[in-house]
């Protein structure tokens, strides 16, 4: 017995491999379809309340405490009043004994309903247009009563002031071809035919709204645009400085490791018979001290630049104080030193930050306040290092600021100080100077002097 297998063809999707490929006009109208239904039909009437307003602006910031938190629902009271006065045209184009209170109603609710649902209000709008201009008065303008009129113009600008652009020329569109159909269908020869005036304003009015739209859009675009920037140049600025002190730690430890390396390998020979053990204790120190320093180039050796050169000179500290202040002397700035407690040799990590701090601080004196005087106060204190540099404020008539550097030299001397587990403090003084007070801890054990 044979078997026989059928195969059933299946016609391919038809947006699959297998479909003809539309044309871009069907393309671009099939888009065109789906964001109308997109922006005027989806969620329609959702319930998008308009929020009030920020309080925070060049003339609503100078009120009094009162009057400023009223003036946040200044939009809601505008919308309010411009439903009032299209219900009162509404109301006097009516006719009859409650025709006139049911104008007036169907001028005012969609108007107020653009506080709450925006979408949703057009749509009310467009549905009360011909109600209102039925039940008016027999000489009413047509497609739009006055209440109708005034209503529309109102709820197209503020639909178009909480919405997209987009959804400013589906309004107007849709509202154009409403009334071009009515005006064919229904204008006869006995009413004001008013479509032209209506579509005239409704598209200043749109245009104008949507260009505020656009700018509100690219100011804030702008405005998070420098925000970001603002913020990467910070963390360039702090990576930067967090680079040049790795490299400043390096040198200076790199230093200290070759030198145990080496007194270690000489050790040996300034003693007479020295014994197995010690000699081996002492090139233990030093293959340690060796593995040590390789291993520092190593991992810290990947924060060079490449263009980066090891200084010659060993790296500044508080000893080289004075040429610091010489130099700064030279360049206009009248700054004294002021040195209290028993001076002694610190850590050179420590006296490197000292210094670099001092060197900052007084920079930061001549590029903001040029003309001012300093004083540099070093506080040799039991448990570690204070610091305390302070500069006058800057003469009226003196040179101008210079804005010249990042700003960031307060960033970099807070590095230093968190790295070496310290506190820093700093600040404009009664007088108008600034302040900047530092405490640099050093334990006891470590203090070499």
């Amino acid at each position: 017995m044979t078997e026989t297998t059928q195969t059933q063809t299946t016609p391919p999707p038809p947006g699959g491999a297998g479909a003809k490929p539309r044309s871009p006009e069907y393309r671009l109208a099939a888009d065109a379809v789906r964001g109308l239904r997109q922006d005027m039909f989806h969620d329609a009437f959702a319930y998008r309340p308009l929020p009030p307003m920020r309080t925070d602006g060049p003339l609503t910031r100078r009120l009094p405490g009162a009057l400023r938190a009223k003036a946040a629902w200044i939009p809601h009271g505008t919308v309010a009043a411009a439903g009032l006065v299209a219900m009162a045209a509404g109301y006097s184009a009516g006719g009859g004994t409650l025709a006139p209170l049911l104008c007036g109603l169907l001028a005012l609710l969609p108007v107020l309903a653009t506080l709450v649902r925006p979408v949703g209000a057009f749509w009310f709008s467009m549905a009360a247009a011909p109600v209102v201009a039925v039940f008016g008065s027999a000489w009413s303008d047509w497609p739009w009563a006055p209440g109708s009129f005034i209503a529309h113009v109102t709820v197209l600008t503020v639909v178009a002031l909480r919405s997209r652009p987009r959804v400013a020329a589906w309004m107007w569109l849709l509202t154009a071809a409403y009334s071009l159909l009515a005006e064919t269908l229904f204008g006869g020869g006995y009413y004001s035919i008013n479509t032209s005036p209506l579509l005239f304003l409704s598209a200043l009015a749109l245009l104008v709204v949507t260009v505020l739209n656009i700018r509100r859009e690219a100011e804030q675009e702008v405005t998070a645009h420098q925000s970001e920037t603002a913020q990467e140049r910070s963390k360039r600025t702090l990576l930067e400085e967090r680079t040049t002190i790795a490299r400043e730690l390096h040198d200076v430890v790199a230093h200290h490791m070759s030198v145990v390396a080496i007194q270690a390998e000489a050790a040996p020979y300034r003693v007479e018979n020295p014994p197995p053990e010690l000699e081996q204790a002492f090139v233990t120190i030093r293959e340690n001290a060796v593995a040590a320093l390789t291993e520092l180039r190593r991992v810290l050796g990947v924060v060079r630049a490449e263009d980066y050169e090891a200084p010659d000179a060993p790296q500044p500290t508080l000893a080289d104080l004075d040429a610091l202040l010489a130099n700064v002397r030279d360049a206009g700035l009248t700054v004294e030193k002021a040195v209290t407690g028993a001076v002694r040799e610190l850590p050179q990590g420590v006296e490197l930050s000292a210094y670099r701090i001092v060197q900052e601080a007084l920079s930061n004196t001549l590029r903001h306040a040029p003309g001012a005087s300093a004083r540099v106060e070093i506080g040799y204190v039991l448990g570690g290092l204070g610091l305390r540099i302070v500069n006058g404020p800057a003469p009226v008539t003196t040179l101008k600021k210079s804005t010249h550097g990042a700003g960031h030299g307060i960033t970099g001397m807070r590095e230093r100080v968190t790295m070496l587990d310290g506190e820093m403090t700093t600040g404009v003084m009664d007088d108008g100077g600034y302040e900047v007070a530092v405490f640099l801890p050093v334990p006891s054990g470590e203090e070499t002097g």
